[in-house]
């Protein structure tokens, strides 16, 4: 692993802390959008844009939907968006699968926050690159994830290896994590790693903390496994090309 060196800690409260880091040459091979795909690149962490209380609300939104099913392995998925969810080793459709039931799930309320949620964080991103937000659009897959240290039984439990976003999912410009859950008081590993050449950044969860960085091989990443307990998030990712766009997830 080399030298380790943290960015945030758990124990911090942190105002904004941005790190710029030279773009790689990903993005020229997908078509540029002028005043949104990336020319400064980079990766941030702020405490100050969700309150703990606010991640709490949407914790429990996580919990009710993956109550639900669940994966046989360690990870866990829930997509509000496209109602995939995690079941035994498979996935399937939430909204046809339980049908009329979500209602009694979920609320208006919890869509709402989620809304309001993906807005303030879209518009944080927006602030630390120097673009308009509105030029940004939200893409999938954006899904909660729960993890904990069961032994993995197909390859959707292997969160842990290496990857990058941009690699992994071509519309992905700008990611983002919201955690929901403490590293150390709810579970241990489970840091999310970003692995630069010659060390490794890491960030530690907190409930309410965005992490959030340029989707390309400038940041290449991964997630520690997880040791004890359980580890919730969830990805909310961007991309600038609007044929890639996806509208927020209703109730329906």
């Amino acid at each position: 692993d080399g030298v380790t060196e943290v960015l945030a800690h758990h124990r911090d409260s942190l105002q904004d802390k941005f790190i710029e880091v030279p773009c790689s040459e990903d993005y020229d091979s997908h078509k540029r959008f002028e005043g949104c795909t990336p020319r400064k690149c980079g990766r941030g962490v702020t405490d100050a844009v969700i309150t703990r209380e606010e991640a709490e609300r949407i914790r429990r939104i996580a919990e009710r939907g993956l109550s639900l099913g669940g994966s046989d392995g360690g990870a866990s998925i829930l997509d509000l968006h496209s109602g995939a969810l995690s079941l035994g080793k498979h996935f399937v459709n939430l909204y046809r699968y339980f049908g009329d039931k979500i209602q009694d799930i979920f609320t208006e309320e919890d869509f709402a926050l989620y809304r309001d949620v993906r807005q303030r964080i879209q518009q944080r991103i927006a602030q630390a690159f120097g673009i308009s937000s509105a030029s940004m659009y939200l893409t999938k897959p954006t899904f909660f994830s729960r993890i904990n240290n069961t032994e993995a039984k197909t390859t959707h439990d292997e969160y842990w290896h290496p990857h990058v976003d941009k690699v992994t999912y071509g519309s992905f410009d700008y990611t983002s994590l919201l955690y929901l859950s403490d590293y150390t008081e709810d579970f241990g590993g489970g840091r999310f790693v970003f692995m630069d050449t010659g060390s490794n950044k890491t960030i530690e969860p907190r409930a309410g903390r965005v992490s959030f960085f340029t989707s390309g091989s400038e940041n290449l990443h991964r997630v520690e496994k997880v040791h004890w307990g359980t580890r919730y998030a969830i990805t909310i990712s961007f991309t600038c090309n609007p044929d890639h766009g996806i509208g927020d997830p209703v109730l329906t």
